[in-house]
């Protein structure tokens, strides 16, 4: 018996079913079976059905003499599942990869509940990707419970595809689907509320698949009337099920929230339908009116006519577009003053001890601006800093005694106005003026490896939402931008053809990790809670232009953890513009909570990750040429390097000058892993040849010069690149990864 049957209804999706069989029978948990139904299919499914079914014995085909629906080809393919859960698929979506997997664990640690309900991802037929909305409530427990305890667990997408139904359970309460558009409707909402056990698995294990056309519910047609039949349905359920009365008022509520939903949609209904669409949906909300129950006031709406809708409808685009046009008046007027504020402001004086500082669009106190606003308050005490925040929740997280304005206040305007010292590791925004004598220390992110500035311009994909000539324009402000070496220097100065000087003084942010020491490291460790002894080994890929959205799945984490074996700790680190897209989504969160990685996206300072950890593995994240800087070792997986380089350019090739081995698939990953290879004298040679490059001016004394040299005037002396730590090695406290 295996654990899952999946079955798939099929009709006129020849274009999308292979992709679809593909994403089921190539997933790492073989335990399935695909209960295929051909409803009757016009179009080539039935021939492709057969294909495979003839080359994987886990797949069934059933041909359907005549088309009976989505709702009545699952039913057909109920009594020919024999798995332990039933799993409902469309034929036009596919499963992630290592999606069953994640789901058999999560039945398995649940104790297999009536219903497991997972996240998905909208993807959209023009290549964007989009989370469900409302993942968090999938994240909220760990423990099984009934809709009764939860009723939030209701408020998701109440489709039968994002969950995976006991079937005996199933059996048990005799659920079937009807006929009909809206088919999900009584079969979800009767399941939810029956289901005894319900457990949650917060990771993406759908692609809900946004088609341009052909999807059915976007279909301008009178067959939408079909909801309020189906909705009889569910109360014609809890007519006979008593001891579920409880749910009439939720569902009354759900009912009306759902037929407007419909009608408001400008594709759904042919406007000459739309007076009787909302006729029968207002007489069933009052038919089906819980005794004393209030009307929420949205809804109350249904309790009018249909002009009074319309009136309603009307009246609410007519006040958006008032606000929008008051809006753009108010913008307009708030700019004259500013300019009028501006050139007042000009004529006052600098304040000749006010520094501002920000990092990363405005996130916090993290990099190379900390490393400097650090040190200016041990070193010149009396230049005052100001932090840019962007939001309320990002000041609230400030280190304390951090004084900081918010982005776009009169406090922010004002520090901005009067400032001498700019400090910032992302261009101001466009409302920050240069003015004479004011010195803007540019700290950049990092070495670079991809194309940046002004390269972007031959890089369409590359630079997509990026407005190269206005970035050069705010980088037209820079006075000092601060290098590495002499290699950043060269790239910064071609990439940013504007008018600054290059400072020779080294990453601030990378003082930590030349003046490191063992205990460091240790301390991030128990933050963390790695287990002491551990060999903790970084994993920090980089996005990818050549997707929309970035995030491109070149390791599976869980098997990477699974390779390392028992006395390693896999930590994921996701660049940055990753940490709330679907990336997360896509197991990492629930890997985490299952204690097989530590997802460390949202580590706010990435310097203590590289000094917790003993190895680094990355693809083209500019994180190698600061970790260089610990003399430990640093894996280079570089398999997808051609179409990297193709879409985003790169200023050398790292697999021919990387910082150590480089892998060009998993299967050399894991050998160089377990072979003890990637900490070999080659290995050594790699990185100390790589670091004297790249790194030659970080000598542990960066901020402290920046703020010498370029805030006080001080003479100090130049970093040396023969000062660069070179055999040196700063020890994570205990031996390097073994052999697994």
């Amino acid at each position: 018996m295996p654990r899952f049957s999946v079955i798939i209804p099929c009709f006129k999706v020849q274009g999308f079913l292979r992709e679809c069989l593909d994403s089921v029978l190539d997933q790492s948990y073989r335990d399935l079976e695909v209960v295929a139904v051909d409803d009757c299919s016009p179009d080539g499914c039935g021939a492709i059905l057969d294909e495979y079914a003839a080359r994987d014995d886990r797949v069934r085909v059933l041909h359907l003499e005549e088309n009976v629906g989505l709702g009545r080809a699952r039913n057909a393919g109920l009594p020919h599942a024999t798995g332990d859960y039933l799993f409902f698929l469309d034929s036009d979506d596919t499963l992630t990869p290592g999606a069953l997997r994640a789901m058999a664990d999560r039945l398995a640690e649940s104790g297999d509940p009536d219903v497991l309900v997972f996240d998905y991802a909208r993807t959209y037929w023009w290549g964007g990707t989009r989370r469900n909305v409302l993942a968090h409530v999938l994240a909220q427990t760990e423990e099984t419970f009934t809709a009764a305890e939860r009723p939030e667990i209701l408020d998701l997408l109440m489709v039968v595809w994002n969950k995976v139904y006991r079937r005996d359970f199933v059996e048990r309460e005799g659920f079937t689907f009807p006929p009909g558009y809206y088919e999900d409707t009584p079969w979800t909402f009767p399941v939810m509320f029956s289901a005894g056990r319900i457990a949650t698995l917060d990771r993406i294990c759908l692609n809900y698949r946004q088609r341009r056309q052909g999807n059915i519910l976007s279909t301008t047609s009178r067959k939408h009337f079909d909801v309020h039949g189906q909705y009889e349905r569910v109360f014609a359920f809890l007519d006979a099920r008593p001891e579920l009365a409880r749910w009439r008022p939720f569902l009354h509520a759900k009912m009306g929230e759902h037929c407007l939903d419909i009608l408001s949609k400008p594709d759904r209904l042919p406007p000459a339908d739309k007076a009787e669409f909302f006729r029968r949906t207002a007489g069933m909300f009052r038919a089906y009116r819980p005794e004393g129950a209030e009307v929420p006031a949205e809804l109350r709406v249904l309790e009018g006519g249909y002009a009074a809708y319309r009136l309603r409808r009307g009246s609410g685009r007519a006040a958006r577009e008032l606000e929008r046009r008051a809006r753009q008046t108010r913008g307009a007027v708030a700019g004259r003053l500013g300019r009028v504020r501006t050139a007042v402001r000009a004529r006052r004086p600098l304040d000749p001890d006010l520094a501002v500082y920000s990092a990363f669009s405005h996130r916090g106190v993290l990099g190379d601006p900390a490393a400097v606003h650090a040190k200016a308050r041990e070193i010149a005490p009396h230049l005052r800093g100001v932090w840019v925040v962007r939001d309320e929740e990002c000041a609230a997280a400030l280190p304390p005694d951090t004084e900081h304005v918010v982005l776009g206040s009169a406090a922010y305007r004002r520090v901005t106005e009067r400032a001498t010292f700019f400090v910032n590791n992302v261009n101001w925004p466009g409302a920050v003026a240069k003015r004479p004598g004011s010195v803007h220390i540019h700290t950049h992110q990092g070495t670079p490896l991809k194309y940046m500035g002004a390269d972007l311009l031959g890089r369409p994909g590359a630079r997509y939402g990026v407005d190269v000539p206005q970035m050069l324009r705010r980088a037209d402000r820079w006075d000092h931008s601060l290098v590495a070496g002499r290699y950043a220097e060269r790239v910064w100065e071609r990439a940013y053809p504007c008018h600054f000087a290059s400072a020779r003084t080294g990453s601030p942010r990378n003082d930590v990790l030349v003046n490191a020491g063992p205990e460091d490291g240790r301390r991030v460790r128990e933050r963390l809670g790695i287990p002491a002894g551990d060999t903790v080994v970084l994993y920090a890929p980089t996005r990818r232009e050549y997707r929309r959205g970035g995030h491109v799945e070149r390791i599976d984490p869980a098997r990477l953890a699974a390779d390392l074996g028992d006395g390693h700790t896999l930590v994921v680190r996701l660049h940055p513009s990753l940490a709330t897209g679907p990336a997360r989504g896509l197991g990492l969160s629930e890997l985490h909570r299952r204690g097989v990685l530590v997802d460390a996206t949202d580590e706010p300072h990435v310097e203590d990750l590289m000094l917790a950890s003993d190895l680094l593995i990355t693809d083209y994240s500019a994180l190698m040429f600061d970790y260089v800087l610990l003399d430990r070792p640093v894996v280079i997986h570089a398999d997808d390097w051609g179409a990297y380089t193709a879409s985003r350019g790169a200023y050398f090739d790292i697999t021919a000058e990387a910082p150590g081995h480089v892998s060009r698939s998993y299967r050399e990953l894991a050998w160089l892993l377990a072979s003890g290879a990637w900490g070999d004298e080659e290995a050594a040679r790699l990185r100390s040849a790589f670091r004297a490059r790249f790194c030659e001016y970080d000598d542990g004394r960066a901020a402290e010069r920046v703020v010498r040299t370029l805030m006080l005037g001080e003479p100090m002396p130049a970093p040396e690149p023969s000062g660069v730590p070179g055999a040196r090695a700063v020890p994570a406290g205990h031996d390097l990864l073994a052999s697994s």
